[in-house]
């Protein structure tokens, strides 16, 4: 394992599949910007460019689906477009493939009553079941949920919700159960609060995460085979890092370990498979110096596991690609890079054992 630490990285969104199949990334720079797709199994890693007769531009968001084709998301005047792009292997001798596009629609957002101005559209994080992806379209007073692939007319509206969220992670395997964190009127000013939203149920809300009744409690990542869910919450009166278990009745803990990895730290992946045993799952994070969001400076890695005490501390590897990686059942974490040397490359890695706790 080869790890150094770097300075000054700008960490580009790279997403990976819901089953770890492929991954997408908008490569180039400046005005030469062009999807990339990974493809993650096999015995070596390989990148696939995307290109169209355009450029795209920097706010293009890229989804990858487990069929191997790639949702993009762009920006077209005030309306919001999708479509899936995929290598045709049409193009001429020695050119390379071509790229083809199926235009899936588009959404309107500042159409919707009571919209008002500013509407702001993400996609949401890869749906577990692979195939249908959604979007986030985030108003004035109500957010709503959009499934812009997976449909056979177009974007379809599966969920609205009162007031302004923010986030998304999924609580299942079957794409249903979605968290958000939604900002509420709360006692001594606004708070924000993590609530499940059934998209089999046409969006129907229920609380989520309740610590305290003025703390700002968000859910950052959830692992549906354990129940494992880390959060961040001013609740012990900081902005702290905490990890509780889905269903449980037990409170949410803040170790001490994660206090000292600093509040703005990210986790980004969990390990699965780790049935009814949350304290055993290893869980990556990513340290940023600018703190939250894409776009900061990548300080470094940290690994962790409920059960521990202790928090490794690890610099961030050469060319990490948007501060991301995905763990496998059997405790490995990949985590994707790109140098010159190696344009498309998946480093491997082993949570090391933890050492005794101190005698008291």
């Amino acid at each position: 394992m080869t790890i150094c630490a770097i300075e000054n990285t700008t960490t580009a969104p790279f997403t990976i599949a819901a089953d770890g199949s492929y991954a997408a990334r908008l490569a180039g720079v400046g005005e030469a910007r062009y999807p990339e797709r990974w493809t993650l199994t096999g015995p070596e890693p390989y990148a696939v460019p995307l290109p169209l007769a355009q450029p795209e531009e920097a706010d293009s968001e890229l989804l990858p689906l487990a069929d191997g084709r790639v949702l993009i998301h762009r920006r077209v005047a005030e309306r919001h477009a999708f479509a899936l792009l995929y290598p045709t292997g049409g193009g001429e001798p020695g050119a390379g493939p071509r790229t083809g596009e199926l235009a899936l629609g588009a959404i309107a957002p500042q159409d919707e009553p009571g919209a008002g101005e500013g509407v702001r559209v993400t996609l949401l994080p890869p749906s577990p079941d692979g195939h249908g992806a959604f979007a986030l379209a985030v108003g004035a007073a109500a957010t709503t949920v959009w499934q812009v692939a997976g449909t056979p007319f177009g974007p379809e509206r599966v969920a609205r919700i009162p007031g302004r969220c923010s986030g998304g992670v999924w609580l299942d395997r079957t794409g249903r159960l979605l968290a958000l964190d939604r900002e509420l009127d709360g006692p001594r000013g606004p708070v924000v609060k993590a609530v499940a939203v059934d998209l089999g149920r046409a969006g129907e809300v229920s609380p989520l995460l309740q610590i305290a009744e003025d703390s700002d409690d968000r859910l950052l990542l959830a692992d549906p085979d354990s129940g494992l869910l880390l959060i961040r919450s001013d609740a012990p009166g900081e902005p702290r890092l905490g990890w509780g278990v889905l269903g449980s009745a037990r409170p949410v803990r803040f170790p001490e370990c994660l206090r000292a990895v600093g509040a703005t730290a990210t986790p980004f992946a969990v390990q699965p498979g780790q049935v009814l045993m949350p304290e055993s799952c290893g869980v990556a994070l990513r340290v940023d110096e600018a703190g939250d969001g894409y776009g900061g400076s990548v300080a470094g890695l940290a690994l962790w596991r409920p059960a521990d005490r202790h928090v490794f501390r690890l610099g961030a590897p050469a060319g990490w690609l948007g501060g991301t990686g995905r763990w496998s059942a059997e405790g490995r974490l990949h985590l994707p890079y790109a140098t010159p040397e190696v344009p498309c490359g998946v480093l491997g890695m082993t949570l090391p054992v933890a050492p005794p706790p101190p005698k008291a």
